[in-house]
């Protein structure tokens, strides 16, 4: 009879990871997670995001933070690395997708989705403390003034957002008794406007990961491997289908040199690392022949929810745009296009680098950097210090408000490992296939009209500008839910196709585009997911896959 370290094994501590453990634990499984990045506090956290040490991922070059950039040819992508996951870097915007999310993509038709999903997404909000933002600041009022401007102030809202508020009258910062779960979770303080959620919340007022799902797993027995990096899952006992359980070997991700590796075994593993860190593994698993049987279709279908990171920017006027949570209002200018008003903390101004002047038209190709070059150019003739102080990162936070748009459309790209002509030392992840356009007109004209309407400049990125490539806090797919292993990597349960004992539960799971922030989808889908594990008395947890 076999013998495990444990029952569960999960790789990453995100919104899908978090949800398995603690449902997992409260089911009577033994339950390790495994987490690359580090354990914070909300004193440790950064004040500004100009403090790379703290605030970026990239250990090899000694910056152990929670943030990690990656570029690549069609997108760049932001993600976070923390125990935690993505929560300690996310905005704490928890929206459900329109219904016509679940009638596309690979998962239409693999469950009567629009019946079942609404009792999991009412548990995510619970458990994340999902409330309706009524922090309006001026950034908030700034969208309302832009979206009357363009004759759609009946569709701008206040959003769904994980802060803990505390009582009408009471001082903000006030700490109280956990408010959430009956005493079982830890005490919060309430919301102190600071705008700073993207930074890590220094004032323990975002329902984070680390303060509901992975707090209450942990109170039940759950252990945490933080700055530990799987390298290697290996079927045990040579059963190709992973049928008797699997070894999974780690070593310290924060290491330069004594990596401390270590070998775990588990009767089952859950992949939970992100949408980019899940399919990264998977390939290195599936092109070593540790785990050959993965489908062909791993990397296909990467989404981005369509996105373009546009913005105002107010540099001749005495304006404060950080007040408020991350993101606490949103508009609908079409069916299918949802721009969020965004801010970062004073003093943050590290991604104001990366931002420049929106054109005056959306030409094709070749033709729109040209076009912003004469806008550039007109600008810098009619009110040169402006210009300048548009270009100019410094202020960036205190004076712009930053406008997420996302749509629903069906755009996508593929990913790969292998070894690119730049960098042949290592095999990476890299993107195939058409471009997903940076920009989107509609988008567009709606920031144009309303910056003139509130007299500020209209922004964009420089990826977005200069080379097509949209920005994206987003990446989802790429491991997606379908009905055979000819169309995707999981089946309607999360099982791996060709592996007993094996699951995908992130955002990598995602089948189609949903045109809003992802996290209480996902958090709802891994609800989902552990509603079919039985309890550890009841019965084997997982039927043939092979």
């Amino acid at each position: 009879m076999n013998t495990y370290d444990y029952d569960f094994l999960i790789i990453g501590s995100g919104f899908g990871g978090s949800v398995s453990a603690l449902r997992l634990a409260e089911k009577g499984y033994s339950v390790c997670v495994v987490e690359m990045g580090k354990r914070w506090s909300s004193e440790d956290f950064p004040k500004t995001n100009w403090n790379f040490w703290k605030y970026f991922w990239k250990p090899a070059l000694g910056m152990r933070g929670f943030f990690s950039l990656k570029v690549f040819r069609h997108v760049v992508i932001a993600h976070g690395n923390a125990v935690g996951g993505g929560s300690i870097a996310y905005a704490a915007t928890l929206l459900v997708p329109p219904n016509s999310v679940w009638r596309d993509g690979s998962w239409a038709g693999l469950d009567d989705w629009e019946n079942v999903m609404p009792a999991h997404y009412a548990t995510a909000k619970r458990m994340l403390g999902a409330v309706r933002c009524e922090d309006q600041g001026p950034a908030d009022q700034t969208l309302r003034k832009m979206a009357e401007a363009n004759g759609l102030v009946d569709r701008f809202q206040a959003v769904d957002v994980g802060i803990f508020y505390g009582n009408p009258g009471d001082e903000k910062g006030k700490q109280y008794p956990d408010p959430y779960f009956n005493g079982e979770g830890p005490a919060r303080n309430s919301c102190m406007s600071c705008g700073g959620c993207c930074v890590g919340c220094r004032y323990n007022a975002k329902n984070s990961l680390d303060k509901n799902y992975l707090y209450l797993a942990e109170k039940r027995g759950v252990e945490v491997l933080a700055e530990t990096k799987v390298i290697d899952v290996r079927s045990l006992n040579g059963k190709a289908n992973g049928a008797d359980g699997y070894e999974i070997f780690t070593e310290k991700s924060t290491a330069f040199l004594a990596k401390q590796p270590q070998r775990l075994t588990a009767r089952n593993v859950i992949f939970a690392a992100s949408s980019l860190g899940t399919q990264e593994l998977l390939f290195r698993l599936k092109q070593g022949e540790s785990l050959p049987a993965i489908s062909d279709d791993l990397g296909n279908r990467v989404r981005t929810n369509a996105e373009a990171a546009l913005g105002v920017r107010f540099p001749d006027k005495n304006v404060d745009m950080t007040t408020g949570p991350c993101i606490a209002s949103s508009v609908y200018i079409d069916d299918k296009t949802h721009i969020e008003a965004c801010r970062y903390p004073r003093g943050s101004d590290a991604l104001g680098t990366m931002t420049t002047i929106l054109g005056g038209r959306d030409n094709p190709g070749p033709g729109r950097i040209f076009n912003w070059l004469g806008t550039m150019l007109g600008l810098a003739l009619s009110r040169p210090l402006a210009t300048f102080r548009v270009l100019f990162s410094f202020g960036w936070a205190r004076e712009t408000v930053v406008l997420i748009a996302m749509q629903t459309i069906d755009g996508y790209i593929n990913m790969r490992l292998k070894r690119p002509w730049y960098w042949p030392f290592r095999k990476v992840l890299v993107t195939k296939g058409d471009r997903i356009p940076a920009c989107i007109p509609e988008a567009n004209d709606f920031v144009r009209k309303g910056a003139a309407a509130v007299g500020g400049y209209p922004t964009a990125t420089v990826p977005d500008i200069l080379f097509n490539v949209p920005m994206t806090a987003h990446c989802m797919g790429g491991c997606a839910m379908a009905e055979t292993a000819e169309d995707g990597v999981i089946d309607s349960q999360n099982r791996v196709f060709g592996y007993q004992n094996l699951y995908v539960i992130d955002g990598s799971m995602l089948g189609a585009n949903l045109g809003v922030n992802p996290s209480l989808t996902i958090t709802a889908l891994a609800e989902r997911a552990m509603s079919f594990i039985p309890n550890k008395n009841e019965s084997e947890v997982d039927e043939s896959q092979s």
